[in-house]
């Protein structure tokens, strides 16, 4: 019974480290880093996040399919979520320069309706310390980056959009 104890006690203590640590990674500012848009003109992301409108930040690269496969599912919900919840989508490739000029002719045959911007150098990508992709971030209407999600299965949008729903106040 005490060995029981000792066990759970561990257990809860772990549990609220996780948590802790992983809403302390969330609630920080917006770092200042430059990126590009497709057309090449350098841009810094925070001009993006505007003061007093949501944003979603999301990582992805032409040759991650669970990347495109959210972009995709997000493409129908996003005209709603512009509407509804005041957001911006900003899909950020990570594609190296060499693999750049494949960008354009996916987004484009997609037909996303997202900013598209491309972090060839990793720069925006280390400044938030993440790895793999696709990576989403939800900035808030004070720059702050309030929640962040990793991967990709069927359904994660509709946990997005509840995120922005609680955080547009609806």
């Amino acid at each position: 019974m005490n060995k029981l104890v000792t066990v759970l006690c561990f257990a809860c203590l772990f549990s609220l480290f996780s948590s802790t640590v992983a809403s302390a990674q969330d609630n920080r500012s917006l770092p200042s880093v430059e990126v590009r848009t497709l057309d090449g003109q350098t841009v810094n992301i925070q001009d993006y996040a505007k003061e007093g409108k949501l944003t979603v930040l999301s990582f992805w690269a032409t040759w991650c399919s669970p990347c495109k496969k959210e972009l995709d599912a997000i493409a129908d919900l996003y005209p709603f979520w512009q509407d509804d919840y005041d957001v911006e989508f900003i899909a950020v490739t990570i594609d190296t320069q060499r693999q750049l000029a494949k960008v354009k002719p996916m987004v484009e045959s997609k037909g996303w309706a997202y900013t598209i911007l491309s972090d060839a150098n990793q720069e925006l990508q280390n400044a938030l310390n993440f790895q793999t992709i696709p990576q989403t971030f939800v900035v808030d209407q004070n720059g702050q980056i309030v929640y962040s999600h990793s991967g990709y299965v069927p359904g994660d949008e509709y946990e997005l959009e509840d995120k922005l729903k609680k955080l547009a106040g609806k």
